[in-house]
């Protein structure tokens, strides 16, 4: 899987993409990442990539030209299966959807600033907005980062033992159940016996049971998921 980012701010991915999981998948060429200045792509010698909005109104605007730029450019390269705007008003990321991306080649995402992007970007350009919460940030890079990790964990191979991130949370709409290693009495607070039965079924059955009582105490609105 490739995935192309487009930001204002390319240095702020360099750590992330350095660590754990994310290097590995890339080292082991199961993912490309590369980011792209969008400043890159301006008409002026100083590079600016914002202006103020039409209309009046406080904050700045990134301008349509070096995004549809540095789009282009990219489509000019190879054929994209989306173009996924990072916004506070995009539809809501979650492991669903994090599986849905994973089965893609291709992929660009935008990471929007100031008070967004010009509406052109999206009207010519946007295959879909996404949203990491209900909560506004600087900027959509650090939403990009949270969507290129989620799509990293599940693209086969990437993690050594492939059920591990099967089990993860919100894969089938429920929580993961506790979990435990040693010692396994620490100050009097024990491991649950059934763990440490080495029978399979009790242990599946216990953890069910564990997946369905959290996801109701915490999570509620995950079991009507599919209501």
């Amino acid at each position: 899987m490739r995935i192309d980012i487009l930001t204002l701010f390319p240095e702020m991915f360099e750590g992330v993409l350095g660590c754990s999981i994310l290097k590995r998948a890339i080292d082991r060429q199961y993912l490309e990442v590369h980011t792209h200045n969008i400043r890159d792509y301006t008409y002026d010698k100083h590079h600016r990539a914002d202006d103020y909005p039409f209309g009046g109104g406080a904050g700045m605007v990134m301008m349509v030209e070096p995004i549809a730029r540095c789009i282009e450019q990219l489509q000019s390269e190879r054929t994209y299966d989306a173009i996924y705007l990072m916004a506070p008003d995009g539809q809501q990321f979650n492991q669903h959807k994090a599986n849905s991306m994973s089965m893609l080649q291709n992929i660009i995402l935008l990471c929007g600033h100031y008070k967004g992007v010009d509406e052109r970007v999206r009207e010519l350009y946007i295959t879909e907005d996404l949203s990491i919460g209900d909560y506004v940030l600087s900027g959509g890079e650090l939403a990009a980062m949270v969507i290129t990790d989620a799509l990293a964990r599940v693209i086969p191979g990437v993690i050594s033992d492939g059920t591990s991130a099967l089990t993860d949370s919100f894969q089938d709409d429920l929580l993961s159940a506790p979990v435990y290693t040693r010692p396994a009495d620490f100050r009097g607070h024990r491991v649950p016996d059934v763990l440490l039965s080495g029978n399979d079924k009790l242990i599946a059955d216990w953890k069910m049971e564990q997946r369905l009582k959290r996801t109701q105490e915490r999570r509620p609105d995950l079991l009507h998921n599919e209501e």
